[in-house]
């Protein structure tokens, strides 16, 4: 008989509100749900609402959204790691024109 590779998970709670590998931060800024993306998923440009600057295709990042709305559109951002790790301490950038 071959050797399962995988363990069984199938006790562990599912993630919040089924949004794939997403998970559920809670933090002054409010309850977000957060998922991680590898550079090798991303396709396009987006903009960082922290410090403003691209996030090139190919860069690992994370995309946030309010856990209320679970997962509209218009309520995702992609962030830096590390701009969203800050957060707390700078809060989003104005967005330059």
């Amino acid at each position: 008989m071959p050797r399962r590779n995988r363990p069984d998970r199938r006790d562990e709670p599912r993630p919040v509100g089924g949004h794939g590998w997403a998970h559920a931060e809670n933090a002054p800024d409010g309850n977000w749900l957060v998922r991680s993306v590898s550079g090798a998923a991303t396709t396009k440009t987006y903009r960082c609402p922290g410090c403003d600057h691209e996030i090139r295709p190919g860069t690992p990042h994370v995309v946030a959204w309010p856990a209320a709305d679970y997962g509209s559109v218009e309520d995702r951002r992609h962030w830096h790691r590390h701009c969203w790790a800050s957060r707390g301490r700078r809060g989003p950038t104005s967005r330059r024109w």
